[in-house]
C-alpha cells in the first residue's frame, strides 16, 4: 500500500466531516430565520476556515491523532461569528432572507452529495458481502 493510497476509513471520515458541516450551517441558519423579527438579533454565520487556521497555527502545542485525544476542537466543529458586511434594518436586526434560505439550501445540497456517496459506498460493500456467498 502506497503512501498516496486513500483509506475507505479517510472516505468515510471525509463523508462524515462534510455531513457534520452541513448539519452545522443549517443549524446556525435555522436560528437566523427564528430570528427573523427580533429586534437587535444580528445574524450569525459558521466558519470552518478561522476554526482550520487556529488548528495549524498551533504549532507548539500537542498534535492529535484522535479527535478524542487532549479533548481536541477539530476543524469540523466551525466557529458561530457574526455575519458581516450585512445591512441592518431599522430595529438592528440584519437578517436577509433571501441570504439564509440560499444558505440552507447549499447546506442541504452538501449534505446530499455527501448522503449520496455515503450510500453508494455501502451499496457496493452490500454487494460485496452478497456476492461471496
Amino acid at each position: 500500500m502506497g503512501s498516496n493510497t486513500i483509506s475507505d476509513n479517510a472516505i468515510m471520515e471525509a463523508l462524515g466531516r462534510q455531513m457534520t458541516r452541513a448539519v452545522a450551517r443549517q443549524t446556525v441558519t435555522a436560528g437566523n430565520l427564528a430570528n427573523l423579527e427580533t429586534p437587535g438579533y444580528r445574524a450569525k454565520e459558521v466558519t470552518f476556515a478561522s476554526a482550520l487556521d487556529a488548528q495549524l497555527n498551533q504549532t507548539s502545542a500537542p498534535v492529535a491523532t484522535h479527535k478524542a485525544h487532549f479533548g481536541a476542537a477539530s476543524a469540523t466543529e466551525g466557529a458561530v461569528q457574526e455575519k458581516t458586511g450585512v445591512g441592518s434594518r431599522r430595529d438592528g436586526n440584519n437578517v436577509q432572507v433571501d441570504q439564509e434560505l440560499l444558505g440552507l439550501a447549499s447546506a442541504a445540497g452538501d449534505f446530499s452529495k455527501a448522503q449520496t456517496v455515503l450510500s453508494a459506498k455501502f451499496r457496493l460493500i452490500r454487494y460485496a458481502i452478497n456476492e461471496a456467498r
